[in-house]
């Protein structure tokens, strides 16, 4: 090349050259242990900034004082030392959301951790965002059908309701939520299920049921484990909800599960405390109540105008010794729109789903039933409160009238319907059947321990020989001549035994 060449090349980059000037505000490590930094020189950092540390490690910041800034490390700490330098990134923090996470397995953050490969999104969402105002929802009345008999006769779950799911370690919580999600295969619902805190290998076991089942091919699992830091713990459940937000943008409908928030309360306490907020109520930081208020707050159903998706949540809270006193319990029970409380004592005894009918309640009642469920189950709550009271009196009364014999013959009948091993979800349609076969006297001539053999037979019999009469009723229609059609076919039924 000459060097005449050389000179006007020389002189095109030279006026094609552009003095810019970058501007990157660091910071200094001046402590950090427990996977909590103490940083100093980062007088422009906001609340929840993600920070670089060094070797690639993200952390948050949470404690934003007048001379330093107290972070969390999301993730492994150990190569952090007092000293290193800390970059402001200037993004709040938030995950990946998009299509592609249906049926995946990823990390509090986002990032897969079930090998098959990167997740490939443009979209990210906040992890922290404000709930959808109250002139932007509309009241609960589309069903989220369950499959679990005694969830959907006696407390309902309506699309964009919060219902708590309650009760000791080992009572069955996560099987109610396993099997509602198992349920919703061709129910047009996107499921989340959040697990925080477990073992690895019961996530493991969760999802190779919902694999089993088909039903990962409308789930996505978010994981923090129980080996994991106490800030992936913190964080999951919001992004579960974040991912959550982006199908409920687009007008569709999430079902979302945290299992479970006192976990996450646990991890919270932890931070704080290392943080060095004051601790309030049974250790816990003041602010406790609004970790969990402004996450379940963001499960709604927004009106047609702002495009009518929703977000159902169920989160799950464990309680200890049955003590739904306890601070934890209390919140999140004020929190949201009811409660399933499932009891030791029932489950010992055998019935499962160990529903405690006295206790559990849903806010929104019928409004999230169809219309035969509605009718055929209106009456079935009563009869389950009046059971028990009858039952106790029963046995220190020697004579009892007919009609108190009749209503104890009825809720042991009920009490039996209602029970239901795990992984066997009974559609709606099957559903409105059996509770009007029992309300209706149809199976007072069975023995008790003969009730679930006749179930069966009778679920066989209506799928086999009704199943116009079950499409009907699935799709919410009822009348007097489908009331007709249903009493005909439970005689038939019964003068076949």
């Amino acid at each position: 090349m000459s060097v005449d060449k050389i000179v006007e090349e020389l002189k095109k980059n030279i006026s094609a050259f552009e003095k810019t000037v970058e501007t990157k505000e660091t910071g200094t490590v001046l402590e950090i242990g427990d996977g909590i930094a103490r940083i100093s020189g980062l007088t422009k950092c906001q609340s929840n900034e993600m920070l670089e540390f060094p070797g690639e490690t993200f952390g948050v910041a949470l404690n934003l004082e007048e001379e330093t800034v107290g972070a969390v490390i999301l993730g492994k700490y150990t190569h952090i030392k007092e000293g290193d330098s800390v970059k402001r990134t200037g993004r709040i923090l938030s995950v990946p959301v998009g299509e592609e996470f249906i049926g995946r397995v990823v990390d509090a953050l986002g990032k897969p951790v079930d090998d098959l490969g990167e997740i490939k999104t443009k979209e990210f969402y906040p992890i922290e965002r404000i709930a959808s105002g109250v002139m932007s929802r509309e009241p609960v009345s589309e069903p989220v059908q369950t499959g679990i008999k005694a969830i959907d006769s006696m407390i309902p779950i309506g699309r964009g309701q919060r219902e708590l799911i309650i009760g000791d370690r080992q009572t069955g919580k996560t099987a109610v939520a396993v099997d509602t999600i198992i349920n919703q295969k061709g129910q047009d619902l996107i499921c989340i299920y959040v697990a925080i805190g477990q073992k690895e290998s019961k996530v493991a076991r969760t999802v190779a049921k919902l694999k089993e089942h088909g039903a990962m091919d409308y789930t996505i699992v978010v994981k923090a484990g129980a080996s994991e830091p106490s800030p992936l713990l913190y964080v999951a459940p919001y992004a579960g909800v974040s991912m959550a937000e982006y199908f409920m943008d687009k007008g569709k409908d999430v079902l979302i599960i945290y299992d479970d928030l006192t976990k996450q309360a646990w991890a919270y306490r932890e931070m704080s405390l290392l943080l060095r907020r004051p601790p309030g109520r049974e250790a816990y930081p003041g602010d406790v109540f609004y970790l969990h208020s402004r996450l379940l707050e963001r499960a709604c159903r927004l009106n047609k105008e702002n495009g009518g998706g929703s977000i159902t949540a169920l989160p799950i809270i464990e309680t200890q010794a049955s003590d739904v006193t306890a601070y934890i319990p209390t919140n999140v029970i004020s929190i949201t729109d009811g409660q399933i409380y499932l009891e030791s004592d029932l489950f010992y005894k055998g019935i499962r789903p160990a529903l405690n009918v006295g206790l559990s309640v849903s806010r929104v009642g019928s409004a999230a039933q169809t219309k035969p469920m509605k009718k055929v189950t209106g009456k079935i709550r009563m009869v389950m409160a009046q059971f028990k009271e009858m039952e106790a009196f029963a046995q220190f009364a020697s004579d009892l009238d007919e009609e108190t014999k009749k209503q104890i013959s009825l809720g042991q009948r009920l009490v039996e319907i209602l029970k239901q091993p795990q992984y066997a979800p009974v559609p709606v349609a099957n559903q409105v059947a059996i509770f009007y076969a029992v309300s209706n006297g149809f199976a007072s001539e069975i023995e008790v321990k003969e009730i679930q053999a006749w179930e069966t037979k009778l679920h066989e019999f209506f799928n086999k020989t009704k199943t116009s009469l079950l499409d009907k009723i699935g799709k919410g229609e009822w009348s007097d001549e489908i009331e007709k059609e249903l009493k005909d076919a439970c005689e038939e039924y019964t003068k076949q035994k």
